[in-house]
């Protein structure tokens, strides 16, 4: 049995192009993320159904700064970065990951599309859908946690795959 996740992250302040996204994928997906920084209000009609951490640019008090979401078998960890300062290091990240017994983490922060593992946990960052960094592509990230691996492929605003930066990790 395969289980599937939509992670977003940072997209301060737009509507539409996270209204399309929701809605290209909703019916696909087990689990809708947003990793913080959407500059939203909570109750927004473009976050209805997203699992939403604060952002260091949220200001209200009703997300939260972290959250653990079964995906399948495993546990997501999900929190927005800012709080670890993932820009400069991931040591702390990975520390809070082990405390929760995360399998998969998701963050953003950066605006840097990546996915990485560390000590049998996998990382991934979706990258940005209004200011991206180090590549030009707008991009969100489906996560398929598998029997036997976890995929992530990375898809642009306007729904196109991005072959060339998907991953694949061993649950061996």
């Amino acid at each position: 049995m395969t289980a599937k996740a939509l992670i977003v992250s940072d997209s301060h302040g737009l509507t539409e192009e996270l209204k399309r996204i929701k809605n290209r994928h909703k019916s696909e997906v087990n689990l809708m993320i947003h990793c913080g920084d959407s500059e939203l209000h909570p109750h927004s009609e473009e976050l209805e159904g997203f699992i939403t951490v604060k952002g260091n640019c949220d200001y209200s008090k009703e997300f939260p700064s972290e959250a653990i979401e079964p995906l399948g078998d495993a546990a997501m960890y999900i929190t927005h970065g800012h709080l670890y300062n993932v820009k400069m290091e991931r040591l702390a990240i990975a520390f809070r990951a082990e405390e929760t017994g995360a399998k998969i983490v998701c963050f953003g922060h950066t605006h840097v599309a990546e996915a990485y593992e560390r000590n049998g946990i996998v990382f991934i960052n979706p990258g940005s859908i209004r200011m991206p960094r180090g590549i030009a592509q707008k991009t969100y990230a489906i996560c398929e946690l598998g029997e036997k691996e976890i995929s992530v492929e990375y898809y642009t605003v306007e729904g196109v795959c991005l072959p060339d930066m998907k991953k694949k990790f061993s649950l061996v």
